[in-house]
């Protein structure tokens, strides 16, 4: 695995390692950042994190990133399909 270093702020670290592993913790971050982005699926978010699909989805939701992202003009079109299924 690839190594990166990074010069924290000690106050920064020091509240990292109060809530846990702070290199554990900086990954999901950067993890997590780039899925929101739309960098990465989140088939890969879960595999960095070690995690099943479904599990990362469920995780990343209770922190108030989506798994769906719609426009909302894609969104409207969307409904206006369902709709339309419904009365088919």
């Amino acid at each position: 695995m690839a190594e990166v270093k990074l010069d924290l702020p000690p106050d920064l670290l020091k509240v990292l390692e109060s809530l846990g592993d702070p290199q554990q913790m900086i990954k999901e971050c950067v993890v997590l950042e780039l899925y929101r982005r739309g960098e990465i699926s989140s088939g890969k978010a879960a595999e960095l994190l070690g995690m099943s699909r479904l599990e990362f989805i469920q995780y990343s939701g209770r922190l108030g990133i989506p798994f769906f992202r719609y426009s909302p003009e894609e969104l409207e079109a969307e409904l206006r399909d369902l709709e339309g299924l419904g009365k088919k």
